[in-house]
């Protein structure tokens, strides 16, 4: 679609006024802020009504951006802008914070983007789908129970708890970790299936009436290991805009497995942000909101997406240098926190 420079302006124009206001835009504003006349705008932006980029939503009314004219900007008119060093130093130290343990750092970005947006933030975990086993730890937490941790490559660790129907030695402990480490560590996480297990249990000979309650630990945090964990934050913040459907983007928000779905296969890739505006998500509960998502990297690898949900009168421009700015931030913390494992 080609517009003229002049109504680029324009539409750019309406764009960041009713972001910044919620208010349909006038055409006085718009042309004090370009340098051309009133009627000039008026008719202008008449054109781009014609052409589907601007909506009026009542007779005498300003302008708002539709969604093919917001797609406009994001796409081809918008700039995003550096963030100061203030800015950045702030973030960093937002993210530095605590622990650098893997479901700390995704919780604490999460929450951090949702205060400093105050829309809804999403952080996916790296999957475990291709991941390998690092080692299996097991520590004993009373007379008759333990916990089996497992991890991963992927820098996942994920723990469950078993119990026994005899009273638990170390020495015991010390057998198990020996006999499940040798077997488990360097395999696939997919290779984890009941037919492996009972390979494994008949391998392991006379130990096999007491190791059965780890092994059923050892298959489900395999299966938990393989599933991509959401980290969600800042739903309240949802309130703030009267235009979304609350309960029908919650109840989206509560189902994980189409979360996830949504941000991998629509996300772009190569550093880039993806934008998703209103019912090019697919969702009809989402038909008034924008999704912004950003792929981070763990050693070169895609490992997960950062996301910000909220109405279609996002800041877009912002949003997106803050988001490329913590998905190469966590990217890089947990590259570092991988290689001193």
């Amino acid at each position: 679609m080609e517009i003229s420079p002049r109504k680029e302006k324009i539409l750019s124009s309406v764009v960041r006024g009713f972001v910044k206001s919620g208010e349909p835009v006038g055409s006085k504003a718009v042309a004090e802020e370009i340098g051309v006349s009133s009627a000039t705008v008026r008719g202008d932006m008449a054109e781009l009504i014609e052409l589907g980029l601007l909506e009026q939503p009542h007779t005498s009314a300003g302008r708002v951006p539709s969604q093919r004219g917001y797609r406009e900007y994001v796409d081809r008119l918008m700039e995003v802008p550096e963030l100061t060093e203030g800015e950045r130093h702030a973030l960093d130290a937002a993210l530095s914070a605590g622990s650098f343990e893997l479901e700390q750092l995704l919780l604490r970005t999460a929450r951090l983007l949702a205060v400093h947006t105050r829309y809804v933030a999403v952080v996916t975990a790296p999957s475990g789908a291709g991941a390998k086993i690092k080692g299996i730890q097991l520590v004993q937490t009373s007379r008759r129970t333990a916990m089996l941790l497992l991890m991963s490559d992927a820098g996942t660790l994920k723990s469950r708890v078993f119990h026994c129907d005899f009273d638990l030695t170390g020495e015991m402990l010390r057998v198990f970790f020996r006999a499940f480490n040798e077997r488990v560590t360097g395999r696939a996480v997919g290779e984890i299936t009941p037919a492996f297990l009972q390979t494994m249990g008949v391998s392991l000979g006379e130990l096999i009436p007491l190791v059965g309650p780890a092994l059923q630990a050892l298959l489900g945090a395999a299966r938990d290991t393989m599933e991509t964990g959401v980290v969600l934050a800042g739903q309240m913040n949802l309130l703030f805009y009267p235009e979304l459907e609350h309960r029908r983007v919650m109840d989206l928000l509560e189902r994980p497995e189409q979360l996830t779905a949504l941000l991998d296969q629509r996300a772009a890739r190569g550093g880039k942000i993806g934008v998703l505006i209103g019912r090019e998500a697919g969702y009809s509960a989402l038909r008034e909101a924008s999704i912004l998502i950003a792929r981070y990297a763990i050693d070169g690898r895609d490992a997960g997406a950062l996301a910000l949900l909220g109405p279609t009168r996002m800041d877009y421009a912002r949003l997106t240098a803050v988001l490329q700015y913590c998905s190469q931030s966590l990217g890089r913390m947990l590259t570092l926190l991988r290689r001193e494992e």
